[in-house]
């Protein structure tokens, strides 16, 4: 079987086909809930506490002077100034709200299903039409 078959039939599977659509569905409702969070949600909540926006938040660093080998000369010492260096725990905090607001729109989803699927499972099935019509038939000689 070559290669190109193989493949055709790994892409006819319904589980290729719904993990695809799946994937796209929630890059799509990625961007959704970046946007609620980002433009409905934090800023009220920094407005709240004083106009702070949290992507701004950061504990900052100062610079560092410190003393390294010379590269051309390696018996003697420079010294090399080290950047400010940030640490944003306002994005953490940002991120954080959009976590916990996907996972809450993915349990009522999950919710969702899992109550229309009893509703479906506490539904008697229809009998076959084969044992409807043998039935018929044995109600007929009974008769006559």
């Amino acid at each position: 079987m070559g290669m190109f078959q193989e493949f055709k039939e790994f892409i006819g599977r319904g589980n290729v086909v719904d993990l695809a659509v799946g994937v796209i569905m929630g890059a799509a409702f990625g961007k959704i809930v970046n946007s609620v969070v980002n433009d409905v949600i934090m800023p009220p909540i920094g407005y709240i506490i004083g106009g702070i926006d949290f992507k701004d938040l950061a504990f900052n660093l100062p610079e560092k002077t410190i003393e390294v080998p010379d590269l051309a000369d390696p018996t003697k010492m420079v010294e090399k100034v080290l950047g400010p260096v940030s640490i944003r725990y306002g994005n953490l905090i940002q991120m954080t709200f959009e976590f916990l607001i996907v996972a809450f729109a993915v349990f009522l989803l999950v919710k969702a299903v899992n109550t229309i699927m009893k509703k479906k499972a506490a539904e008697p099935a229809p009998p076959p039409a084969q044992e409807v019509l043998l039935a018929e038939i044995r109600d007929l000689l009974k008769k006559g």
